[in-house]
C-alpha cells in the first residue's frame, strides 16, 4: 500500500469542485492509496524541471499533480487542477530540501526567471545592495540556494524583497526578511528554525530525502493514514484545511508539560484556536480517566461525579463552543480520547454547577434587567445613568465579588473613568442591593451572578472539577468567570492553557490574570504569522484598530508588531449604495459570484453590526433564492452563514461580506458611553467598536467584501469620488467596484501603518 501525503493546496482546490467531481476524485485518491502498484498509475511529465513530478487522472478532465520521491512507496498529492493547467504547474515547479533546516521547499522556477531581468534593470550601485554586508558563505549556511542567491544579490531595498515573497520558499524568504530587518546571521537562522516542529535543525540534511523533509513540514503537508482518515479529511475539506498545524504552533501544542498556567497570544489567523484544539487532544491522550478524588462537602456542590471529564475546552460564547466541538470531532477520530474532553462555554459551566446544587436557575432577561436599573436609579434620585450603575455593578461589585458595603467603599475601581465620592458609592451600593433583592425575589440570576455562585460551590466542595482547562478567545472573559475556571481545576502543571488576543476584545471585560492568582509569566508564547487571511486583507484591516495602545491579560501593552501573512490574494472590495435595497442587491451579486467560483456555501458568511440588519440581509438573500443559516448552532451545511459581528468571533470563512459599514451604524451609537459621563469608558467603548469591525473583517480567508449606504463609517478611509453612491434611478450594474485602499491615519506600535511586515517576525518573547 502506498504511503500518501496531501498538501493544504489539495484541500483548497478540492473544496471548489462540484460534488460529482469531488466524489470521483475521492474514489480515485482512495484507489491510488490502496494500490500496491500505485506507481503504475502515474504519468511522467515531459519537460518537467523536476523528474520526480507525476500526473494522475482523478476525474474526467481533472488531474492530480504528484511528487514521487526516489525510492518509491511514498507519494505527495500536491494539487488538483484541470487538465490544461496541470502541465504548466508540473513543469514550472521544483521541489527540494532546505539545506539549513531540512524542510520541504517548492519554488516556481518560471516566476523566478521572469523576475530576474526586472531586478537587474532596477538594481542600484553595488554598495547600496540590500545584502551587501552578508557573505555568500553566510547566505548558503542559512539555506539560500544558488538561484535565489543570484536574485538576492540584485536587491536594493526591502520592497524589492517583498515582491518576491510569493515565489520564494518560505524558509528562504524568512531568513532574507530577517536579515533585511537587521537580524544577525545567527538570529536569522533561529528564525528559520521556528518552521521546524522541534526548533532544532537536523545535524545532517540529506538533500535527496524528500520524505524526511515532508515529515519536517507539517504546516504544509500531512500524511493520511488509511481510508477512514482520508474520507474524513475530504468530507470536510475547509475544516481539514484549518486543522493543519504549523511547526511554531505544534511546539506550543505538543510541549510535554507546562509548569503552570500557559498562554499563547497572537493576531487573528495565527492559529491560536487550532493550537488549543491540538493541546486538548494531546492532554486527553495522557490523562487518567478516573475522576479526581472528591474532597469534603456534598457531591452535589460541583464535585466531579463519575460522569465528569478530565479536560474542559471552553470559551466565552456558545457559538464558539459549538464550533470548537465540531472541530474536535474532526481532529480526534478516536472515540475514547474524544470522550475525555468536555466542550461548553463558561456560562453553561456555571449554570450546570449551580443546577447540580439547587435546581435549574432562571436567567434574568436583559431588557427587564435594564428596566430594573432605571427604576432603581429614578427612585434613588441619582444623577448617574442606569447604564453607568449597571456597569458599576458588573465591573466592580461582581467583578471583585464584593459582598458587603465596606468592601465596596474601600475597593479600587480600576478601569472606571468617573470618580465617585464616598457618599455616591454608598448610594450606588444601595441601588445595587435593591436590584439584587428584586432578582432574588423573582428567583432570577444573571450569568455573572451564577459564575460567582458556582465558584463558591466549587470552593466549598474542595475538589477540582477538571484536571486541565483550555480557554479560547480568553480576552473576553469577566473576572468572575476567571475565578470560576481557577476554582474548577487544581493549581499545578498544565492546569490552564489560555489563548487570547486583546486586539479582538469585543466585550467590556478587562482582566489582569495576576490579580486572580493566575500567573503566565515565563509560560507565554506569541504567534505572529497569519495562516488564514491574505496579506492584502490583513494590511487593510489592521489600521481599523486605531492607534490607542492595547493591554493584554498579563497587564502589559500588547503589540501586533511583526504580524504578517505569507499568503497573497485579491484586494478587498468596497461598494457603497444609495439605499439598503440596492446594497442587498449588490450583496446578492457578490455571493452568487463566489458560489459560481466554486466556494462552498457554508464557507461564505455575511456579518452585520446588529441582529436586525443581519435578519434583513438574510431575508434579501432568501428572496433571491440563496439559502442562509444562522452563525449560531449547526444549521444546514449547504447554506450561506449570516449573523452579527459578535457571533463571527472565533469563526473563519473563505469569503466574508460585511454589510452596513456606515455612519450611524458603526460605531453603534447606543454602545458608546457618553463622553461627558465617563471619558475612559467612552474611549474603551470606541475601541471595542473598532475591535468588533476588525474581528468581522479578519474572519475572511481569501475574499473580503465591505458595503454600506450613505456615508462611510468614520473607521474607514474616505471613498474616492468616482466610487460614491449613484442615484437610485441608475443601475447598480454600472457602478465601479473600488478596491479597499490602505488607511493612512498615523498608527502606533499597536497597529503598524499599512504594512503588516513593518517589523521583525516575532521571535520568542
Amino acid at each position: 500500500m502506498a504511503r500518501l501525503a496531501i498538501t493544504r493546496d489539495v484541500l483548497s482546490q478540492y473544496a471548489k469542485l462540484d460534488k460529482s467531481v469531488q466524489n470521483a476524485v475521492e474514489a480515485a485518491i482512495a484507489e491510488f492509496a490502496n494500490d500496491p502498484h500505485a506507481d503504475l498509475r502515474l504519468q511522467r511529465v515531459p519537460g518537467s524541471r523536476d523528474n520526480r513530478m507525476r500526473l494522475v487522472r482523478l476525474a474526467d478532465t481533472w488531474y492530480g499533480v504528484v511528487l514521487a520521491p526516489d525510492g518509491g512507496g511514498t507519494y505527495c498529492l500536491l494539487t488538483i487542477l484541470p487538465c490544461e493547467q496541470t502541465l504548466a504547474y508540473a513543469i514550472s515547479r521544483r521541489f527540494g530540501v532546505n539545506a539549513a533546516i531540512g524542510v520541504l521547499e517548492v519554488s516556481n522556477d518560471d516566476a523566478i526567471q521572469q523576475l530576474q531581468p526586472s531586478l537587474q534593470a532596477a538594481a542600484g550601485p553595488e554598495d547600496k545592495r540590500l545584502f551587501a554586508d552578508v557573505s555568500d558563505a553566510d547566505l548558503i549556511r542559512l539555506g539560500i540556494d544558488a538561484r535565489i542567491l543570484q536574485l538576492a544579490r540584485l536587491l536594493s531595498s526591502e520592497a524589492d524583497l517583498e515582491t518576491m515573497q510569493s515565489v520564494l520558499p518560505e524558509a528562504q524568504y524568512a531568513v532574507l526578511h530577517g536579515l533585511a530587518r537587521g537580524m544577525t546571521v545567527d538570529e536569522a537562522m533561529a528564525e528559520a528554525a521556528q518552521l521546524l516542529p522541534s526548533s532544532t535543525p537536523p545535524e545532517q540534511v540529506d538533500a535527496g530525502d524528500l520524505v524526511s523533509a515532508m515529515e519536517r513540514t507539517p504546516g504544509q503537508v500531512t500524511f493520511v493514514s488509511g481510508q477512514e482518515e482520508l474520507q474524513l479529511v475530504l468530507a470536510h475539506p475547509f475544516a481539514a484545511w484549518r486543522a493543519f498545524l504549523h511547526p511554531s504552533q505544534r511546539k506550543i501544542a505538543y510541549r510535554a508539560s507546562y509548569g503552570g498556567p500557559a498562554q499563547v497570544t497572537g493576531g487573528p489567523g495565527t492559529g491560536k484556536t487550532v493550537t488549543v484544539l491540538h493541546r486538548a487532544a494531546f492532554l486527553a491522550t495522557r490523562v487518567d480517566t478516573r475522576p479526581p478524588a472528591a474532597g469534603p462537602g456534598p457531591a452535589t456542590q460541583g464535585s466531579s461525579g463519575p460522569e465528569a471529564k478530565p479536560v474542559l475546552l471552553t470559551a466565552f460564547n456558545g457559538n464558539l463552543a459549538e464550533a470548537l466541538h465540531a472541530q474536535l470531532d474532526l481532529l480526534i477520530p478516536d472515540a475514547d480520547v474524544r470522550s475525555r474532553i468536555e466542550v461548553l462555554n463558561v456560562d453553561r459551566l456555571a449554570y450546570s454547577i449551580v443546577k447540580q446544587a439547587r435546581g435549574n436557575p432562571v436567567i434574568a432577561d436583559e431588557r427587564m434587567l435594564r428596566a430594573r436599573w432605571a427604576d432603581a436609579a429614578a427612585a434613588a434620585g441619582l444623577d448617574l445613568t442606569p447604564v453607568f450603575l449597571k456597569n458599576e455593578w458588573e465591573q466592580v461589585i461582581l467583578g471583585q465579588d464584593l459582598r458587603n458595603e465596606h468592601a465596596y467603599l474601600t475597593c479600587l475601581r480600576a478601569g472606571r473613568g468617573r470618580p465617585l465620592t464616598k457618599a455616591q458609592r454608598n448610594q450606588v451600593w444601595q441601588v445595587a442591593q435593591r436590584v439584587t433583592a428584586e432578582l432574588a425575589a423573582a428567583h432570577e440570576s444573571t450569568h455573572l451572578q451564577l459564575a460567582n455562585e458556582a465558584t463558591h460551590l466549587l470552593r466549598q466542595a474542595g475538589a477540582p472539577r477538571y484536571r486541565h482547562i483550555l480557554v479560547d478567545e480568553a480576552q473576553d472573559l469577566h473576572p468572575s468567570q476567571w475565578r470560576l475556571l481557577r476554582a474548577a481545576t487544581a493549581s499545578g502543571s498544565d492546569d490552564l492553557f489560555i489563548a487570547a488576543d486583546p486586539h479582538q476584545r469585543i466585550y467590556n471585560n478587562r482582566v489582569s490574570l495576576a490579580s486572580l492568582r493566575i500567573s503566565v509569566r515565563g509560560r507565554s508564547r506569541r504567534l505572529s504569522l497569519n495562516y488564514r487571511t491574505t496579506q492584502e486583507i490583513l494590511a487593510w484591516a489592521m489600521p481599523l484598530l486605531g492607534s490607542d495602545p492595547v493591554t493584554g491579560l498579563d497587564g502589559e501593552v500588547d503589540s501586533l508588531l511583526g504580524y504578517r501573512s505569507p499568503m497573497h490574494g485579491q484586494p478587498p472590495q468596497l461598494r457603497m449604495a444609495a439605499t439598503r435595497a440596492e446594497e442587498f442587491a449588490l450583496l446578492t451579486e457578490r455571493i452568487r459570484s463566489w458560489l459560481a467560483a466554486g466556494i462552498e456555501s457554508h464557507a461564505i458568511a455575511v456579518a452585520a453590526r446588529s441582529a436586525s440588519l443581519a435578519r434583513e440581509a438574510r431575508e434579501a438573500l432568501k428572496a433571491d433564492s440563496i439559502g442562509t443559516a444562522s452563525l449560531v448552532g449547526r444549521g444546514s451545511t449547504q447554506a450561506v452563514r449570516a449573523g452579527t459581528m459578535h457571533a463571527m468571533k472565533g469563526l473563519e470563512f473563505q469569503a466574508v461580506a460585511v454589510v452596513g459599514v456606515e455612519q450611524g451604524v458603526i460605531p453603534e451609537p447606543a454602545a458608546l458611553t457618553p463622553e461627558d459621563e465617563d471619558v475612559l469608558a467612552h474611549a474603551q467603548d470606541l475601541q471595542r467598536e473598532r475591535c468588533i469591525l476588525f474581528v468581522a473583517c479578519t474572519r475572511a480567508r481569501d475574499h473580503l467584501y465591505v458595503s454600506g449606504t450613505g456615508e462611510l463609517s468614520t473607521f474607514l478611509p474616505p471613498l474616492p469620488s468616482h466610487a460614491r453612491p449613484v442615484e437610485p434611478a441608475l443601475s447598480h450594474h454600472a457602478r465601479p467596484e473600488e478596491p479597499l485602499r490602505p488607511i493612512t491615519a498615523p498608527l502606533s506600535r499597536t497597529a503598524p501603518a499599512n504594512r503588516a511586515t513593518a517589523a521583525y517576525p516575532a521571535r520568542a518573547r
